[in-house]
């Protein structure tokens, strides 16, 4: 399981981290789109945040249901309490990324619902801000991506996983 906001490279890291573990990858906003047959951003215009969020979740309980590879949630869905709870006992890596990187990376579109508006980059602070003791509540490893590629970043959770399991044996 991958989590971490907007333009932490959740979509990029967990496809090559799923190449690397010959595993398959699925990603909740993708999956969010086929299901509802619109994009995230009609999903939050049409029905508002908690509609989104309800089947934000439902589409995420659904693939940890039916998903043993590495999947990739979106940036708000640890808020949701429910998700929170079905995340305990799974690998879940938080991937950091600093205000500067992340907004340079996002580059605060505003195919990005949550930050558009009259300061995106106020609302890019903001989420960082709230988000970060959830990530790191849900979280059972943490790497940061800030002036790293997708490809290091990889390497960082494996060597980390790797880490993990030989303390537990």
């Amino acid at each position: 399981m991958i989590v971490g906001p907007p333009g932490s490279g959740k979509t990029t890291v967990g496809r090559l981290l799923a190449a690397r573990l010959g595993v398959s990858f699925r990603d909740s906003d993708e999956d969010i789109v086929a299901r509802q047959g619109k994009s995230i951003t009609d999903i939050f215009t049409a029905d508002g945040e908690p509609v989104f969020r309800e089947i934000e979740a439902d589409v995420i309980a659904d693939a940890l249901r039916d998903h043993d590879g590495v999947l990739s949630v979106g940036g708000g869905s640890v808020l949701t309490p429910a998700t929170q709870e079905r995340l305990r006992g799974h690998h879940v890596v938080f991937l950091n990324v600093g205000f500067a990187a992340g907004v340079q990376r996002v580059g605060l579109s505003t195919a990005r619902p949550l930050l558009a508006g009259v300061n995106p980059r106020a609302a890019y602070r903001s989420l960082l801000e709230a988000r970060l003791p959830v990530y790191r509540a849900v979280a059972t490893t943490e790497v940061g991506t800030d002036n790293r590629t997708p490809e290091d970043v990889v390497a960082a959770i494996v060597a980390q996983l790797n880490e993990k399991l030989e303390k537990t044996q």
